[in-house]
């Protein structure tokens, strides 16, 4: 029985027209993420993944826009919501943890103060019926529950002492505490999708661990579906049921996880696995992969990952399909 989809992108293309031409960031991609699933997106810098998550918020900053394609959330395609609809569908339905939490926690805000915005723009907790413009903006009742549903979340992602950790600012806070304030805000009105872009990329290895952990702890207990962005394919593994690979702006491999990393199709995936270093095997060496990523203003024709292939022949001058091998296996590659 197939399991029941959370969102669908089909055929997303996203561009920037710049100076020196049109960068197709993400380029033709179709993915599925399923109701409870947590899905790897990983892949070099600069492939596509931090604009493929802004580009289902529609975020993406100028001179980028997105130019065909369809995201569908839930049956309903997010590409045809008019601004007012996905102001109510950010935050509420569809939440986002940040890279780096030094720059998107507000320097002059309270902490506990940005958590409970969420609450107030969406109207979570509601205010009291019957009441005016003036009475509402005085209502103590809803203010305190919003305080106490802060406190409650703070707790939930492993903020001591959050009855004072409420009134700290952003610089009081460890690098891994503001992570968990992030994580805080993005669950603050239970959303059905969080998309995670390297939430853990700037955290020491042990709070790495935490952090994983509390993500998947928040994905057992509300079943919420989840897209983690991460160059590190070890991560993943740990971390996720599926992973999709994306090198240049296209998606070159998707799989469940075990298959992908013990029998790694796309040269690009073996790539990525051989250069992930083992503990207690010294007799392997450690594999990089040649070359350097191409300028997505200038890609070759055919495959983008041809010039650094040692499998790449004249038919790779013609773009590969993604080819389904079963099992919900798919991969980009002439070879199958």
């Amino acid at each position: 029985m197939e399991q029941p989809l959370c969102l669908d992108i089909a055929h997303l293309t996203t561009l920037f027209r710049t100076q020196k031409g049109v960068v197709r960031a993400v380029d033709d991609l179709t993915l599925r993420v399923g109701k409870g699933e947590l899905l790897g997106l990983v892949g070099e810098s600069g492939c596509g993944k931090s604009v493929t998550l802004l580009s289902i918020l529609r975020l993406i900053p100028y001179p980028g826009e997105m130019v065909s394609g369809k995201v569908l959330f839930e049956g309903n395609d997010l590409l045809q919501k008019s601004k007012e609809e996905m102001r109510r569908i950010r935050g509420m339905k569809i939440s986002m943890v940040f890279q780096d939490p030094m720059t998107t926690l507000n320097p002059v805000f309270k902490v506990g103060e940005q958590i409970r915005e969420s609450l107030t723009i969406h109207g979570v907790i509601q205010p009291s019926h019957g009441k005016s413009l003036l009475s509402y903006f005085g209502d103590h009742s809803r203010r305190k529950a919003e305080y106490r549903h802060v406190i409650d979340l703070m707790e939930q992602v492993g903020i001591s002492s959050p009855d004072s950790r409420y009134f700290d600012y952003p610089h009081q806070f460890s690098g891994g505490m503001q992570q968990r304030a992030l994580i805080a805000i993005a669950l603050s009105c239970n959303p059905s999708l969080i998309l995670a872009d390297e939430p853990t990329t700037a955290l020491d290895v042990t709070i790495q661990a935490q952090i994983l952990e509390l993500l998947k702890k928040i994905n057992q207990e509300h079943h919420t579906s989840m897209i983690f962005v991460t160059h590190n394919l070890a991560v993943a593994h740990e971390f996720c049921h599926r992973i999709a690979v994306m090198y240049a702006g296209r998606i070159v491999e998707v799989g469940d996880i075990d298959a992908v990393v013990r029998q790694p199709l796309h040269p690009y995936t073996r790539g990525l696995l051989n250069s992930i270093p083992r503990l207690g095997d010294k007799s392997r060496r450690i594999e990089s992969i040649p070359g350097n990523v191409p300028d997505l203003v200038d890609l070759p024709n055919g495959c983008a990952f041809k010039t650094r292939c040692s499998w790449a022949g004249a038919h790779c001058n013609e773009l590969p399909l993604l080819k389904d091998l079963g099992g919900g296996h798919t991969v980009r590659c002439h070879l199958f």
